[in-house]
């Protein structure tokens, strides 16, 4: 057996998320994704800035596109991760050409405009902090969990049963700490925000490293949930008040576009340690020209100050960041390349 049929036979017998196993990428993806990008990723772009400058402004302005598309939006982001990490792109996969990508695009819509509304009435109000709780819930339990325990245990159900306990398991922490006045809404959805921030990180920046090579899975999880938790608290704390959420979704943001969109490239085109450490770099500058660019645009457009760290929260962790998921993930950068 060759080396690229042991780590193909090795991913198969595999059920951890393709993003969480050591060397997700096989011998044959890694040489195209040197072959394509960067140009594979610019192109994404000609998908991906339209849709995110849509979402962040398409609705009235910023302001309005903040009230009216920011809840659903955030609701729907778990539904992504349910679709591309769970389902695998079902059910978009029982149909051909662009279709697939527009029925889960639908679907994901549908979805969140319906949890949009479950959240309205169990709260009152828009409740963007719930849905930001339970979509970084989700991939605690999809990524840094490797989906365990409900993984590998059906095809669908067990993504429904994720989100499901997500939903729940998010209500009782936004009940107990931000009804109960304990916790204020902003600081809690910042929090979360930073989690997301240290999963992203972790599991799509680093894919897993170094947690994905400790062989005992119980050894593997528990010392991989601890980490991440202990850096988003320590970048909770170092991180200035209102902008807490702003720097945390421009991290969001900025790794996906630069881990997922160009597939990390350039580090793809170095060896493991010096490519991990550019595609930090590089993510590093993209968050600071993010936090910059985006304040100033709002400023610009103008939004109020008292609402230019939450436009700009909206801008780069749900504009942005949904809308290269759903070009990589979901649309599996159709028409750019074939699925």
């Amino acid at each position: 057996m060759t080396s690229s049929d042991q780590a193909s036979s090795a991913r198969k017998t595999d059920d951890r998320p393709a993003v969480c196993r050591p060397d997700a990428l096989s011998p044959e993806a890694l040489a195209g994704a040197r072959r394509a990008q960067p140009r594979r990723g610019l192109l994404g772009l000609v998908f991906v800035l339209p849709v995110a400058a849509l979402l962040a402004a398409g609705a009235g302005g910023p302001v309005r596109s903040l009230e009216v598309l920011g809840p659903p939006v955030t609701f729907a982001l778990p539904i992504v991760a349910m679709i591309a990490f769970w389902w695998e792109d079902w059910p978009g996969t029982l149909l051909r050409g662009g279709w697939p990508g527009l029925s889960d695009t639908a679907l994901v819509a549908a979805g969140g405009a319906a949890l949009t509304l479950l959240g309205r009435a169990v709260t009152g109000t828009a409740a963007v902090p719930l849905a930001a709780g339970i979509f970084t819930l989700m991939l605690q339990v999809t990524l840094v969990g490797e989906g365990w325990p409900v993984r590998g245990r059906g095809v669908r159900w067990p993504g429904v049963a994720a989100l499901a306990v997500c939903w729940i398991a998010g209500w009782v922490l936004y009940r107990g700490l931000v009804g109960t006045g304990l916790v204020p809404g902003e600081d809690y959805g910042a929090w979360f925000a930073v989690l997301g921030a240290a999963q992203m990180v972790w599991y799509v920046a680093l894919r897993g490293w170094p947690f994905a090579r400790i062989r005992r899975r119980a050894v593997r999880l528990a010392t991989a949930h601890a980490a991440v938790v202990a850096c988003a608290w320590a970048g909770y704390l170092a991180l200035p008040g209102d902008w807490t959420a702003p720097v945390a979704g421009a991290v969001i943001a900025s790794v996906l576009v630069v881990a997922m969109l160009f597939e990390a490239w350039p580090g793809i085109r170095l060896t493991p340690v010096p490519g991990r450490g550019t595609v930090l770099v590089v993510v590093t500058l993209l968050t600071a020209a993010l936090g910059w660019l985006v304040p100033l645009v709002a400023r610009g457009a103008g939004v109020p100050d008292r609402l230019v760290a939450a436009w700009t929260t909206h801008t780069t962790l749900n504009a942005l960041s949904l809308a290269v998921i759903l070009h990589v993930a979901v649309w599996r950068r159709w028409p750019v390349s074939a699925p």
